[in-house]
């Protein structure tokens, strides 16, 4: 991993534009923020957000809605889509964590596929703690790790002071072609050291995330904590859509012309109440408390941990922010660790 000094993110972002299309985390003009389109000529300064973005990178590489194949009434077509080279800048480190954990859900799914590969991350180390956020618990932030993310912005702890970037991949030093850089100071990495203890610090011990995973794990929540927590759950499916990990789909089918057929498929939530049921009528997650239990378990649960390496919830707090029972994940671990 080659480290370089660079004095301004901007000049990056616009060679980087230049290749590819290029998309950026800028405020809406109605309070929020939200990916963008920066062009290579954009001179609107790189302002990173402590707060990620309402939504994270999930809706690049699983759509909200796409056509998966098509059938004429004799014939099935498939339908992969049409992808353009594109880069992600600005990534936060429990995002870029995040898209790790869906690389190996999807690792078999051509659509996904198709547009991760097309794809370049730059990833942004965090200076300081996002409210809400628990990613130094989880080990998700918020120093961007190596192997999630192609090239790492460090940025620097002073005003005026120049930036370091990390060539973290092949792809990464491949796209730096062209772009003269001298190699960073050789006290770059005790600086990073520095900022991820400040963000530790910042976030403190989480103690009621960590008794809450250990006593969800020891199955040492009673089936009445989980129907009082059900009971606040609105099924919105708020948590669901902008947690970066969910990854729930439900086919659907469309008829199309005589005999033709179209099968879609679409953001689902295992927070819904059929979200489970099966064609007999049995549905083991029938109540609120059940489906609040199913997923938090699969937020937290060991078995999904040793299978993909990491944990479900990368510590975003985006599901607190969203939720409008204040059943995120600190509202779900203070009612179990204290019911």
């Amino acid at each position: 991993m080659h480290a370089y000094s660079l004095d301004r993110p901007e000049r990056l972002r616009a060679h980087l534009a230049a290749q590819r299309r290029l998309y950026e985390v800028r405020p809406d003009g109605q309070g929020g923020q939200h990916w963008q389109t920066v062009s290579s000529q954009d001179r609107h300064a790189f302002e990173p957000s402590s707060e990620p973005p309402p939504f994270s990178a999930k809706s690049f590489f699983f759509a909200e809605r796409e056509l998966l194949f098509r059938f004429d009434g004799g014939q099935f077509y498939s339908a992969l889509p049409q992808v353009v080279p594109q880069v992600l800048f600005g990534l936060h480190a429990c995002d870029l964590q995040a898209v790790a954990y869906q690389d190996q859900f999807f690792a078999q799914d051509a659509h996904y596929q198709a547009r991760r590969q097309a794809t370049l991350l730059v990833g942004l180390d965090c200076l300081h703690s996002c409210n809400g956020g628990f990613c130094s618990v989880l080990g998700s932030g918020p120093a961007v790790q190596a192997q999630t993310a192609d090239l790492i912005l460090l940025p620097p702890a002073e005003a005026g002071a120049d930036w370091g970037l990390l060539a973290a991949s092949a792809a990464g030093q491949q796209a730096l072609h062209g772009l003269d850089l001298a190699s960073a100071h050789a006290d770059w990495p005790a600086q990073r050291q520095a900022n991820e203890a400040r963000v530790r610090a910042e976030q403190g011990s989480q103690d009621d995330i960590i008794e809450g995973i250990a006593r969800l794990n020891l199955q040492a929540i009673d089936d009445s904590t989980w129907d009082a927590l059900g009971l606040r759950c609105l099924g919105c499916s708020g948590c669901t859509s902008v947690c970066p990990t969910c990854s729930c789909f439900a086919p659907l089918d469309r008829a199309e012309g005589q005999g033709g057929a179209l099968r879609e498929r679409v953001w689902d939530s295992c927070l819904y109440q059929g979200f489970q049921q099966e064609a007999s009528g049995h549905n083991p997650s029938a109540t609120a408390g059940q489906r609040v239990q199913r997923f938090w378990t699969h937020k937290f649960g060991e078995d999904f941990r040793q299978r993909f390496d990491n944990y479900g919830c990368v510590g975003c707090g985006r599901c607190d922010r969203v939720c409008p029972g204040s059943i995120g994940v600190h509202g779900v671990m203070h009612k179990v660790v204290q019911p």
